[in-house]
């Protein structure tokens, strides 16, 4: 079944595709949202909006990838969730939605053989598919292979009751569509540290985003012991130091680590529960120095962390290369790269080993980059919409501060870390952060002419 069928797709999320004149068909059409990006943020919403079935809103959303697809650069064999399966795209707002994780391995035949496997944690690579599953359901009301490129605010007597979304497709061809309200989930750019910066375009020294892409295109069959260097300390870079040992059993992989040893994440049930929804207000209730105290006091729970398991089977790796005598495989602690180069084909590496920094240089056939991602909140998006918009003014609804002639509620997702905890950069606060965007949504609908009200506009200094 397709939601495009059926109930709230077929209403509130209906949505005239793109047409070859460049512009949608019939330029009055307004939609009551358009989400930027379909990732899981957005795709929660579209699940809230279709649970709620308010007739006749129009909801659509755009979306880069040519299809839908999560982390798809690290989709590795035998990597698992770091999540639970019920922290899904709907259960915590309501267990008896069919988008749940239960409801997907239901109509998958696989239900009762999950509930043998005695998991919380799925494996990334069926989490994907669950996600994809979802996403499918609202193939009518998503423009796959466009990027948008500008919001512009739509001036009429003085205010603004419309913006005007224009994206790009692959073709070159511009579209534009006009919306009441925003939701933006754009994920975050890529973190490429300073010195490698100059290499963006050198294909063997690649983000770890793009691993799985980049990896196999290396003819390392005629190169059966690879040099490969790993840089980073958390999650992803101690997933791909052990795919590439798999992968490479005659190669040489070193992660390159800036601090003594490898950390591993607090998921223990009290610190967990930073994760709920309700410490989102909790959060957001403090003063800023508060919040970020609280932020740096639980950091290890996301940042520069692994998993206690995996920590053990990389410490496992390295024991059995003592036992064998064969210590082709690195953590190398205590190191920093102060150079990059290239010579004869490699990479070059100069490094900084240990607390006295004694100078090392290393050689290597090919770079990951597991080095993170920045989030600006779609900046450069948002400054079309200037001066109506504070730019990182954010309230507890995800709704930035505009001015009082500027109607349109523009949401933003997943870059409100520093107002709202840190589960806003992750799965488990989607399902309620989908309602709560979406109920807005809804309520601007039902109240035609009212403007979604900003619990911020002083800060611009217009009221």
């Amino acid at each position: 079944m397709t939601y495009s069928e059926n109930r709230l797709s077929s209403a509130a999320l209906r949505s005239a595709g793109p047409k070859p004149d460049g512009e949608e068909r019939g330029q009055d059409k307004i939609h009551d949202l358009i989400g930027v990006g379909f990732g899981p943020s957005n795709l929660a919403i579209a699940i809230a909006l279709e649970g709620m079935g308010a007739p006749g809103l129009c909801a659509h959303f755009i979306e880069k990838q040519q299809s839908f697809v999560w982390h798809g650069g690290m989709l590795l064999p035998g990597s698992d969730m770091q999540i639970s399966f019920l922290k899904d795209l709907a259960l915590q707002r309501d267990p008896s939605s069919p988008f749940t994780f239960l409801a997907y391995l239901h109509e998958n035949g696989r239900l009762m053989d999950f509930i043998n496997l005695k998991t919380f944690f799925p494996s990334r690579i069926e989490f994907n598919d669950y996600l994809r599953w979802a996403a499918g359901k609202f193939n009518a009301c998503v423009s796959y292979g466009e990027e948008v490129v500008a919001l512009e605010p739509e001036v009429s007597g003085g205010s603004v009751d419309v913006v005007r979304v224009i994206s790009r497709a692959a073709d070159g061809r511009a579209r534009v569509r006009r919306t009441r309200n925003l939701a933006l989930a754009t994920g975050g750019t890529l973190r490429v540290p300073e010195l490698f910066a100059p290499f963006r375009n050198v294909p063997r020294i690649f983000h770890s985003a793009a691993y799985l892409s980049n990896i196999d295109s290396f003819d390392f069959g005629c190169h059966p012991a690879p040099r490969i260097a790993v840089v980073g300390a958390a999650q992803s870079a101690a997933e791909i130091f052990l795919d590439l040992t798999a992968r490479f059993p005659h190669g040489r992989v070193d992660m390159i680590v800036r601090g003594h040893a490898l950390r591993p994440s607090d998921d223990t049930p009290f610190v967990n529960e930073i994760f709920n929804p309700e410490f989102t207000d909790f959060i957001f209730r403090q003063s800023e120095p508060r919040r970020r105290a609280l932020i740096a006091d639980f950091k290890s729970t996301n940042y520069s962390v692994v998993d206690a398991d995996l920590i053990a089977r990389i410490y496992d790796v390295l024991y059995q290369q003592k036992v064998t005598g064969d210590k082709r495989h690195q953590v190398r602690r205590l190191t920093e790269v102060t150079w990059v180069g290239e010579a004869d084909g490699a990479v070059v590496l100069d490094l900084a080993v240990g607390p006295d920094g004694e100078e090392a240089r290393a050689f290597y056939d090919a770079v990951v980059l597991a080095t993170g991602y920045v989030r600006d909140g779609g900046r450069a998006l948002l400054g079309g919409l200037e001066p109506y918009v504070a730019i990182g003014a954010v309230g507890r609804d995800y709704r930035l501060a505009t001015a009082p002639e500027f109607r349109p509620a523009v949401f933003i997702q997943g870059t409100n870390e520093g107002t709202h905890g840190l589960s806003d950069t992750l799965l488990s606060v989607l399902a309620t952060r989908g309602q709560e965007i979406a109920e807005a949504v809804v309520a601007a609908h039902a109240a035609p002419g009212a403007a979604l009200a900003s619990p911020m506009l002083r800060q611009l200094g217009r009221v």
